[in-house]
C-alpha cells in the first residue's frame, strides 16, 4: 500500500463509487478503501439476517418470511429517472455494458387524501381525476409553454425573463390551483418542499423539461476491510491516509462524512421505515415497482414524504414478497408517528422496522485542504440530487465541468 496516488477515496457508497469510476476514467491513480467488509457505506444493502440483527439485534426472522439469502434490502433506496443526471454519469463512464434495466410500474402522487397515478402521456391525462377540465386546459397551456420554451429564442418567452420571474409568478400567470401545483411542482418537477416557488422560474422550467465494477475496469485499486483509514496531514492539508501501520500517500482525498467528521456539520434527519409485506401497495394497479410522492401541503409539513416500493420481480425479495420504505425529512424524534401517513397507505405489513440516521454536509469547501466530502443521502426515491452532488464534487476536485451532454436516444440505439 505505499504507494503515491492521485486520489485516495474513502468509502465505497454510491457517491464515492461513481466518483472513483470518473476520475479512473479521466486517467487519475485511484486507491478506493473501505473500513467495512462489504460495499456500499449507507447505501449498502442487507440480507434478511443482517436486517434483523441491524434493527432487532440478535433475534432470528421467522421462516414464514423465506430465506435470507432471497433478500437484498436496499438502505438507501432510489430509482433512477430516465432521462436524468444518473443516466448520464453512466453513458458517458461506459459501465452500462455490466449494467441491465427495468422500467418502473409507475410513479404517483398523493392527493386530496388518495393516490393518483401520475399521468404518463394523453390518454392518463385526460382520464386523470387530478385536475377538473377546465383546469386541465389551464394546465395544458402551462405545459405547452414550457414545452416551446428555447433560452435563445425571445419569442417563446412570451415577455417573461425566467431569471427574474419566480416560480409562483411564472404559474400565476396561468391561474392554476394550488393541488395542481402541488403535482406539477412535486410529482413532476421533483421539488421536496415548496422553496422553489419563491426562487427565479428558469431552474423550474428546466426541471420540468425534462461504480465499484468501473474503476477496477479503468485500473483503479480497491481495498476492503482497513481499518481506522485515518487521514494523514501535513501544514493543514491531505496528504494520504494510514490504515494497519501504512501509509498510502496521494494528492487529495475523497471521502463520505464518516471519516472526517470534525469536517462536516450535521443539517438533519431522514426517518424511515422498511415494511415487508405480501402485496403491492394498495391503489396502485398492483404495481411491482412504484413511488408515490406524498407533498408537504397535502400533509400539513414542511417536506415531502416518499413511497418506494419494489418487489420479488426485482430479485430483491422471495417470490410473492415486496419491500417497501417510507421517508421523509425527520420533523420530530418520532419516526413511527411521522411516518404514520405513509405507512397508512401500505395495507398489512409483515414486518416493519423503524429508524432515522443524521444528515451531514461538509464544511471545509473553501478550505483548500485537499479533502472532498460527500454530503448524506436525503429522503428522495430518486438519483438526481445524489448526482447533482457528485457532479459538483467532481468539479473541485479535477477543477473542470463534467460534461454529460449525450444523445440518450443513440446511446439506448447502440446499446441495441
Amino acid at each position: 500500500m505505499d504507494e503515491e496516488y492521485d486520489v485516495i477515496v474513502l468509502g465505497t457508497g454510491l457517491k464515492e463509487c461513481i466518483l472513483s469510476g470518473l476520475l479512473s476514467v479521466d486517467g487519475l491513480k485511484v486507491l478506493h478503501m473501505d473500513r467495512n467488509d462489504y460495499y456500499g457505506g449507507e447505501s449498502t444493502s442487507l440480507n434478511l439476517n443482517q436486517l434483523w440483527k441491524r434493527f432487532r439485534g440478535e433475534d432470528k426472522p421467522p421462516e414464514t418470511l423465506g430465506s435470507s439469502k432471497d433478500y437484498n434490502v436496499d438502505m438507501i433506496p432510489k430509482f433512477m429517472m430516465a432521462n436524468g443526471g444518473l443516466v448520464r454519469v453512466l453513458i458517458h463512464t461506459n459501465v452500462t455494458k455490466y449494467l441491465n434495466f427495468k422500467a418502473v410500474d409507475g410513479s404517483f402522487v398523493y392527493n386530496k387524501g388518495k393516490v393518483h397515478k401520475v399521468p404518463a402521456n394523453d390518454v392518463e391525462a385526460l382520464k386523470s381525476p387530478l385536475m377538473g377540465l377546465f383546469e386541465k386546459r389551464r394546465a395544458r397551456k402551462f405545459f405547452i409553454y414550457v414545452q416551446d420554451y428555447d433560452e435563445n429564442d425571445p419569442k417563446s418567452h412570451e415577455g417573461m425573463d425566467l431569471n427574474k420571474v419566480t416560480a409562483r409568478e411564472l404559474i400565476l400567470k396561468y391561474g392554476l390551483d394550488d393541488n395542481t401545483v402541488d403535482f406539477i411542482g412535486h410529482a413532476l418537477a421533483l421539488h421536496r418542499d415548496d422553496n422553489y416557488l419563491a426562487e427565479p422560474a428558469m431552474a423550474f422550467v428546466k426541471r420540468m423539461k425534462a461504480f465499484a465494477r468501473l474503476s477496477a475496469v479503468y485500473g483503479g485499486t480497491y481495498m476492503l476491510s482497513k481499518p481506522e483509514c485515518k487521514v494523514e496531514f501535513e501544514n493543514k492539508k491531505a496528504i494520504g491516509v494510514t490504515s494497519e501501520g501504512e501509509t498510502a500517500k496521494c494528492k487529495k482525498v475523497v471521502c463520505d462524512p464518516s471519516y472526517l467528521p470534525d469536517k462536516v456539520k450535521k443539517v438533519g434527519k431522514v426517518a424511515r421505515a422498511i415494511c415487508i409485506m405480501s402485496h403491492p401497495i394498495p391503489n396502485t394497479q398492483d404495481s411491482h415497482s412504484v413511488q408515490v410522492i406524498l407533498p408537504q401541503k397535502q400533509l400539513g409539513r414542511k417536506s415531502d414524504m416518499y413511497l418506494f416500493c419494489c418487489s420479488y420481480s426485482h430479485n430483491v425479495a422471495p417470490k410473492g414478497k415486496y419491500i417497501a420504505f417510507v421517508l421523509t425529512e425527520a420533523e420530530t424524534d418520532n419516526p413511527q408517528v411521522e411516518l404514520k401517513p405513509g405507512t397508512d397507505l401500505l395495507g398489512a405489513v409483515d414486518e416493519i422496522f423503524f429508524d432515522t440516521y443524521d444528515r451531514y454536509e461538509p464544511t471545509n469547501q473553501d478550505a483548500g485542504d485537499n479533502c472532498f466530502i460527500s454530503a448524506s443521502y436525503d429522503a428522495t426515491t430518486h438519483f438526481e440530487t445524489t448526482v447533482q452532488d457528485v457532479i459538483a464534487m467532481y468539479s473541485k476536485i479535477t477543477g473542470k465541468a463534467l460534461d454529460l451532454s449525450v444523445d440518450l436516444s443513440a446511446a439506448s440505439a447502440a446499446e441495441e
